[in-house]
C-alpha cells in the first residue's frame, strides 16, 4: 500500500464508507465515533504532507549535478556564440537553465 492508497482508504473510513464495498458502516461502528473520525481526517492530512505536491514532482535533467568537462565546455560556448538560446542549450546539454546560465557567467560570457 502506498501512501494514496492509504490516504482514500481513510478518507472513506472517516466518512462512513467501507473502502471494500463503499457500502455505508453501521451506525453503531467504531468509525461513526466523533472521536475516530476526527483522527481519521488528521491522519489523511498527515499523509498528504508526505506526497509532495504535484508540481515538485519533476525529473532531473541527465547532466544535472555532473560535472563540466573540458569538451562539454567547448561545446556550451561553440553553441552560445552561434545564438543559440540558453533555454535551448539546457537540453542539449540535459542541464537546468540555471547551470547553462551559470556556467556561461563562470566562463566569461555573460555577466553576472
Amino acid at each position: 500500500m502506498n501512501p494514496v492508497e492509504a490516504k482514500t482508504t481513510l478518507e472513506r473510513l472517516a466518512r462512513g464508507i467501507d473502502p471494500e464495498t463503499g457500502e455505508v458502516l453501521a451506525e453503531q461502528s467504531p468509525f461513526n465515533n466523533p472521536q475516530v473520525i476526527r483522527a481519521l481526517f488528521f491522519a489523511v492530512k498527515e499523509l498528504e504532507k508526505l506526497a509532495p505536491p504535484a508540481r515538485a514532482v519533476r525529473e532531473r535533467p541527465a547532466n544535472a549535478g555532473r560535472s563540466w568537462s573540458e569538451v562539454e565546455d567547448a561545446r556550451l560556448l561553440k553553441s552560445f556564440d552561434a545564438g543559440v538560446s540558453p533555454k535551448d542549450l539546457a537540453q542539449l546539454h540535459g542541464r537546468t537553465k540555471g547551470a547553462i546560465d551559470s556556467r556561461l557567467v563562470k566562463l566569461g560570457r555573460v555577466e553576472q
